[in-house]
């Protein structure tokens, strides 16, 4: 069986997180050519591109804030440069939430929010359509979350980030369907990472009572980020592919 992604190039935002880190380096096991690590920590990416090298890819570890439009073009537009086409964009960059009700947040609590997960995967998906038009089968990958699907309590501003990113994803699949991009979502459960670490341990705890396989990891979602990358999907656009653990079970 032929690998998914075999010469396929792919950027990958977030990817000193666990998520992203844990993406490109399955990435690497299904054929990937070559891949940008972007970050807003480009010293964190370091040791996973030196990995990847090592495995005959081509890395190339970029500085990235997705809250900046152009930063995000510039990238994007290089990348294709480099690499002769973007075939994939993961958008897995994200951020937490302060653990708050609506009325202690402050504005610049919910502003960052919305900078980070919503308005950073529309200058992803922004900057593959002002790049990639026109090229056959391109694949945008949104990670947006079950809690963009159901309410969290004292989780607004993450909550709200995330169902705007299920939304783009459908009209973004929509406008550009006929120009080769599809655009699609994965919708994690909670699995423990650092940005959970703010989080009363009695919190974490009631989160993994409402997943009936418990906890999951990074691991478990990147082989439904690879199938949306792949041509095994080359039919599906517009789809929020829920990988939770069974959290959004009735």
């Amino acid at each position: 069986m032929s690998a998914k992604l075999e010469g396929k190039t792919a950027v990958v935002t977030g990817a000193a997180g666990a998520l992203g880190s844990a993406v490109a380096t399955h990435f690497a096991t299904e054929g990937i050519r070559a891949i940008v690590l972007a970050d807003i920590n480009l010293d964190a990416v370091g040791a996973l591109a030196e990995t990847l090298r090592a495995q005959d890819i081509e890395v190339v570890a970029e500085h990235l804030d997705v809250a900046d439009g152009d930063e995000f073009d510039a990238l994007i537009h290089n990348a294709a440069v480099r690499f002769g086409a973007i075939d994939t964009l993961v958008n897995t960059a994200g951020i937490v939430s302060p653990n708050a009700r609506i009325h202690n947040l402050s504005t610049a609590d919910w502003e960052r929010s919305m900078s980070v997960n919503l308005t950073g995967t529309f200058h992803g998906i922004r900057a593959v359509a002002r790049t990639a038009r026109k090229k056959t089968n391109v694949s945008i990958v949104n990670i947006a979350s079950v809690s963009g699907l159901t309410a969290w309590t004292y989780a607004a501003p993450y909550c709200a980030s995330k169902a705007g990113v299920i939304h783009l994803t459908r009209v973004a699949a929509l406008e550009y369907a006929k120009e080769g991009i599809r655009v699609n979502a994965v919708c994690p459960g909670t699995f423990p990472t650092a940005l959970h670490d703010s989080l009363p341990a009695d919190a974490l705890t009631a989160i993994e009572d409402r997943h009936p396989l418990g906890f999951g990891a990074p691991t478990d979602l990147t082989g439904a980020v690879a199938f949306l990358a792949s041509d095994e999907s080359r039919w599906v656009t517009g789809h929020s592919l829920v990988v939770d653990g069974g959290y959004s079970l009735p």
